[in-house]
């Protein structure tokens, strides 16, 4: 236990005067800080909603106190099991709600113009061309062709970890030369 298990222990061993409210404090104290580094990393680093994940789940131990097990290591996987669950909760949540957009103005509602495609594709094929022709013709068949590496590699009749190597390449050597043109 950490620096404050005299504080938990009162608790975690309760007396007829210990209640809710003490074990609150003591899971907060106790666990608060390890549950909101753990929640971060369920909430790729949200830090306000893991705020909230954390207080979410001191108050359904504090609801449940009559019913938790008082074992540290048992009150500590119980509220990393709750805190995971209102992760996926959250979620599925956020996945499941259409995004909200504002509504644009009818004089700037765009028109579908093929020219941003044109040049987009100029630059693109521009950019495949300066590859080497073995990692273009890998990219061409994986991504193009819409083929697996092991059938692009028994095609070309060399090792998948090649075809694999020179898309890895390839596409660094796209990325590069796009951004470069902007």
């Amino acid at each position: 236990m950490g620096r404050h298990s005299r504080s938990l222990r009162t608790v975690v061993e309760p007396d007829a005067g210990t209640g809710h409210e003490e074990l609150a404090a003591a899971l907060y104290q106790e666990f608060g800080r390890p549950l909101f580094a753990f929640v971060v990393t369920l909430t790729a680093g949200d830090r306000q909603w893991a705020e909230d994940v954390v207080q979410e789940t001191l108050i359904r131990a504090w609801r449940n106190a009559d019913k938790l097990d008082r074992e540290p290591e048992m009150l500590r996987a119980w509220l990393h099991t709750v805190a995971r669950r209102i992760v996926i909760d959250g979620w599925r949540s956020r996945q499941a709600r259409p995004r909200e957009v504002e509504e644009a103005e009818p004089d700037s509602v765009g028109v579908p113009d093929e020219s941003d495609r044109t040049l987009a594709a100029m630059v693109v094929y521009e950019a495949l061309g300066n590859l080497s022709p073995e990692q273009r013709e890998a990219v061409l068949q994986t991504y193009i062709r819409d083929r697996t590496v092991n059938e692009v590699a028994s095609s070309l009749g060399i090792p998948p970890g090649t075809v694999k190597s020179r898309i890895y390449h390839a596409v660094r050597a796209l990325r590069r030369a796009l951004r470069d043109r902007g």
